[in-house]
């Protein structure tokens, strides 16, 4: 596990004995200073270098330290993604692990002894994230913010939620059952693209030396280029131009599933990947992730055939769907344009849009 530790200039009291616990845990230690006694450092410096660590993902958790860990903690959440809290007790550490999965810990100084801090890290660590309505919370919170942000859920795996303008303008017109099929597939593909932004942010970069019209410089460009979209049928079909849009280079495979009627278990009629799957940064696309049981079922024949680097993107997604998924999958990042309420007696998103592959092809 990679932690990213920071401190300023009171909170140093309580770093030797944060190094040391986590020498003890073998855990990767990025040290952000401070390294020696300043009365005038600032700690929203240090806060802000933590939490970009953490919401970069260069860092699994961060810890921070100042006088009492509230100042510090006030500066490490105004980084979109991070949930910074005051853990000077064991109590406190076992609550915003298990109710609001934080990912960044903070302590104080003038608070707890150096003696208190692996207590309490012991029980940050041990404590697993209870999730279930606790991740409903948690998404609510972070559509208030004002960038696209992700959400730990179960293990590694992220919930992202997309609440750019632009996205969530287009998604109120695939809301309304009066939309034409015509506009409802158009709309779809569009979403799609500008949802690739975000689903590609992790894609490694690479530099190379270009010429320029006035003079030689460093570009980046996507190390290696191996994607591949694999829609799940049929609705996934409708999202597919749009992200081949913007990479037209990816591979496309398919995965056909129905539902037994009498055990309710997806079943697979068709599966056809590329052949190199395995190498491949790999995005299913289903449109609407209501029960789960499909796209989770797609992401399992994936993994028999030998994919790894896996992440699902949807348009919709209930509570319900989000942790099936992450219950068989919990690495698997989950991208979504809208996190609905809850599932009506049929299996239907509420208040969601319906059938998505029925209103992509005008078949009901």
């Amino acid at each position: 596990m990679k932690i990213a530790l920071g401190c300023d200039h009171i909170g140093i009291k309580l770093k030797d004995a944060v190094v040391a616990y986590l020498a003890s845990r073998k855990f990767e230690l990025n040290d952000f200073g401070a390294y020696e006694f300043d009365k005038d450092d600032d700690y929203p410096d240090v806060a802000f270098k933590v939490a970009h660590a953490v919401a970069n993902e260069e860092a699994d958790v961060g810890i921070l330290l100042c006088g009492t860990g509230f100042g510090i903690s006030i500066a490490a959440n105004k980084i979109p993604g991070i949930r910074a809290i005051p853990c000077n007790d064991l109590n406190s550490a076992k609550m915003a692990k298990a109710h609001n999965n934080i990912n960044v810990i903070t302590m104080g100084g003038n608070v707890i002894t150096p003696e208190q801090v692996a207590p309490i890290l012991d029980m940050y660590f041990n404590t697993e994230f209870e999730g279930g309505r606790h991740i409903r919370r948690l998404n609510k919170i972070s559509m208030a913010e004002h960038s696209t942000l992700s959400v730990q859920s179960h293990g590694s795996g992220r919930v992202v939620i997309f609440n750019h303008p632009l996205v969530q303008h287009k998604m109120g017109i695939i809301r309304d059952v009066n939309t034409s099929v015509k506009q409802f597939r158009e709309l779809v593909q569009e979403i799609a693209g500008l949802m690739v932004y975000e689903i590609t942010r992790s894609l490694p970069l690479t530099e190379k030396e270009v010429q320029t019209p006035i003079a030689k410089t460093i570009a980046h460009t996507i190390e290696g280029k191996k994607l591949a979209i694999v829609p799940v049928l049929r609705a996934g079909l409708g999202m597919v131009d749009g992200i081949l849009s913007i990479v037209p280079n990816a591979k496309v495979g398919h995965i056909g599933l129905y539902r037994d009627p009498e055990t309710l278990k997806p079943i697979e009629y068709y599966c056809k990947l590329p052949f190199d799957i395995e190498d491949r940064d790999i995005f299913v696309l289903d449109p609407m992730l209501a029960t789960g049981g499909s796209s989770a079922e797609a992401i399992s024949l994936i993994k028999k055939r030998g994919g790894k680097k896996i992440s699902l993107v949807c348009l919709i997604a209930a509570p319900d769907g989000i942790e099936c998924v992450h219950k068989v999958h919990p690495e698997v990042d989950i991208f979504i344009a809208s996190l609905d309420s809850h599932l009506n007696d049929h299996g239907y998103i509420v208040p969601g849009l319906g059938d998505a592959g029925d209103r992509l092809f005008g078949t009901k």
